[in-house]
């Protein structure tokens, strides 16, 4: 609704220009905006009001703000509005790096190492579970 009321500047992305403001899973959310003190107030507004109306409270020092080819004085004035900090690039979300440049191979060191991890207690499982059967 935000967006519908020009309160948020969307993103856009794609070929199509599809707009995305929001990503939520289990407990977390990612707001995505154009980089505008408008945006920041009304999404500032917007979890304000949510803890008005639930009862619940945003951990603004847990929070973090990021942002892709923008000024860093701008970046750090928008985490002071929001009494949060500056998130580096590349950050991890739900396991995965999310910017910096994915074809780079240290890119993905570290979903490598935890699949590699992963695999090696598989392993380790299965071969205790076939010196049972011999």
């Amino acid at each position: 609704m935000a967006e519908e009321k020009n309160l948020i500047d969307s993103l856009k992305v794609g070929r199509d220009k599809v707009k995305v403001n929001m990503l939520q899973y289990a407990n977390d959310t990612l707001f995505f905006c154009e980089a505008n003190t408008k945006s920041i107030f009304n999404i500032k507004a917007i979890l304000q009001c949510f803890e008005l109306a639930l009862g619940l409270r945003v951990n603004f020092l847990k929070s973090k703000i990021g942002g892709t080819g923008l000024d860093q004085l701008l970046l750090q004035r928008f985490a002071t509005i929001l009494n949060c900090d500056v998130m580096g690039s590349p950050f991890v979300y739900l396991g995965l790096p999310i910017g910096g440049n994915h074809k780079h191979d240290d890119f993905w060191n570290g979903v490598i190492e935890k699949v590699q991890a992963k695999l090696s207690r598989w392993k380790g499982k299965c071969l205790l579970l076939a010196r049972g059967f011999v």
